[in-house]
């Protein structure tokens, strides 16, 4: 038996009685914000005396109280006899019981309760308890600090492990704050949290979540097509295009090349992808001699804008590309479905065989060349406002199925969490403003330049480059989000902070002054890379059909936009 419960069966007149000591509507006042306005469905897990799960009953929610103690359960019955209160004998990490009857729930409490979970099982019950949680669902829980009698099963709970956990599963947390103790004890402190389910009216969550959690799996192609998509949406989402009003149109061959961009630090960490997959990727479909001649190729340069001037390196890469694309669309494409067995992104290849001889550039008409992924638009839509949610429990995901082939090869050794984590970090662009400073400098020997934020003149001495919006939110170091400014302004104002609305209309001007006088001159050579990186990772470029910097202005007010609504990234009005 878990002593917690032990001790919890013979003491549970004298817990109750301490436990309604305290008022429920003061001990939660934290929650008030996060509670459901309407009668919801609300599961309080470990509930003990009761006092709470009558706390939310009288708001009018239907509650469900699971209490494992049957000692606890009684008493709490005797206590708080409301009807709209339904008691269940459950516990963690199984909820066996609650999961069986298919309840979802908008709201669950563990007040209490997350330090009786033993820290080998957390994973588990974390995972149980968002799968209980609806779409939009809030789970609130108390962190116990401080001594405990030994005999009370109790272990230390960090609120950096519940950040951590809310991350995989494709959650987040929406609040955290620390108090002391409402019952007196000065050795005694908490930690409230509140993690959410990002809300999805549409249904494209729980489907996403099923091919993550759920999904038969054989190989680990599914969740990298799934990451695939989240890195485009996060950021490649300008040489996405309408399709339908029922699709978004990706290029297949962009698909292929982030395709590439991720399986390359893995198949050279030696990492097995399938149960079959011993050593080299051998047994992976894609992996041919095409792909093997990339090997001096670096992951950076499998990027849109990428100029392939080496013949037998972009004759390589068009052929791997080409063997992706084949892989992508019969295995990953074809088994991704909806119940039923309709796939969820039709690929729509191209009848003529794409060829290509010599030197090229990875732009978005070469990508379109090998056909095209529909993804629905309610998906895509999801994909872009919630990937920083969905892609690293796509990332937990694919470590742990990798550490189960590892161990059905007998190779679990060979694979341990540092290598995994170096092999799935996604590999940006590294935090590199030397050439936009090289502008800036260039254009001070002949001309006055000023901070995009200020209007101070700038000088060598004062010049730095700031990234407008900011590379803590969103690693973009492209030339269009790169802007002179002061050094003071930038490093002790604006900070990693997204300019506010107002604030970035009003600098309007000084912006496209600096592009057009540092990139968009007439044959410069940085006018291509420019134009290329605006289209690939702004909204909507492509759309325009035209190069004009009023539209990357405007694309670039729409994507401080969704920043701030996505990731909720502090805002700067352009005071201290």
């Amino acid at each position: 038996m878990n002593p917690s419960i032990g001790w919890y069966e013979a003491h549970a007149r004298e817990a109750a009685e301490r436990y309604e000591q305290a008022d429920s509507a003061r001990l939660h006042a934290w929650l008030e914000d996060f509670l459901p306005q309407e009668r919801a469905a609300v599961l309080d897990v470990g509930a003990g005396s009761g006092r709470d799960a009558a706390w939310l009953a009288s708001k009018g929610h239907d509650v469900v109280a699971i209490e494992p103690v049957a000692a606890m359960r009684k008493e709490a019955q005797r206590r708080h006899p409301q009807a709209n209160i339904q008691w269940q004998s459950d516990r963690l990490p199984e909820l066996q019981t609650i999961t069986r009857t298919g309840l979802s729930f908008d709201f669950i409490l563990l007040s209490a309760v997350w330090m009786h979970v033993a820290p080998r099982n957390r994973k588990r019950a974390f995972r149980k308890l968002t799968n209980l949680l609806k779409p939009g669902g809030a789970l609130a829980i108390s962190l116990r600090h401080g001594p405990a009698a030994p005999d009370r099963g109790m272990h230390e709970a960090a609120p950096e492990e519940i950040e951590k956990l809310a991350r995989e599963h494709g959650a987040f947390v929406a609040f955290r704050e620390e108090s002391g103790d409402l019952l007196g004890r000065n050795d005694v402190r908490w930690t409230q949290l509140v993690v959410r389910l990002p809300g999805d009216s549409t249904g494209a969550l729980p489907l996403i979540r099923h091919a993550i959690l759920n999904d038969n799996k054989s190989s680990t192609y599914k969740l990298a097509l799934l990451r695939c998509l989240c890195r485009i949406a996060d950021g490649m989402a300008g040489i996405v295009r309408d399709h339908s009003d029922e699709f978004v149109s990706i290029p297949l061959g962009l698909v292929a090349l982030t395709w590439l961009r991720l399986f390359k630090p893995l198949l050279q960490a030696d990492l097995p992808q399938s149960p079959l997959n011993t050593s080299g990727g051998e047994k992976l479909g894609f992996v041919k001699d095409a792909y093997a001649r990339l090997a001096k190729v670096s992951t950076l340069d499998l990027r849109v804008g990428a100029h392939l001037r080496n013949a037998d390196e972009a004759i390589a890469l068009h052929n791997a590309l080409r063997d992706a694309v084949s892989t992508i669309a019969k295995m990953p494409a074809t088994y991704l479905t909806y119940p039923g067995g309709r796939p969820i992104f039709p690929v729509q290849r191209v009848k003529r065989k794409v060829t290509r001889a010599g030197p090229f550039q990875l732009d978005a008409n070469y990508l379109r060349d090998f056909g095209e992924m529909l993804v629905p638009r309610h998906i895509w839509q999801t994909l872009q406002r919630l990937d920083v949610w969905i892609e690293p429990a796509l990332v937990a995901e694919w470590k742990s199925l990798m550490k189960l082939y590892a161990i059905r090869q007998d190779r679990k050794q060979q694979v341990n969490d540092s290598r995994l984590e170096k092999a799935m970090r996604w590999a940006e662009q590294t935090r590199d403003v030397s050439l936009a400073r090289r502008q800036a400098l260039e254009l001070l020997e002949n001309q006055p330049l000023y901070c995009i934020w200020s209007g101070k003149k700038l000088t060598g001495n004062n010049l730095d480059i700031d990234h407008c919006l900011p590379w803590a939110a969103w690693p973009c170091g492209d030339l269009w989000n790169l802007m002179p400014a002061h050094r003071r302004v930038n490093q002790h104002q604006k900070k990693d902070r997204l300019p506010g609305a107002s604030l970035l209309r009003t600098v309007q001007d000084r912006v496209m002054s600096w592009w057009k006088r540092a990139y968009d001159q007439h044959q410069s050579p940085m006018q291509d890379r420019f134009w290329l990186e605006a289209d690939a990772s702004l909204p909507g470029m492509l759309l325009t059909g035209q190069h004009n910097l009023d539209d990357v202005f405007e694309a670039v007010c729409v994507q401080r936009m969704k920043l701030r609504h996505d990731q909720q990234v502090p805002e700067w009005d352009g005071n201290r």
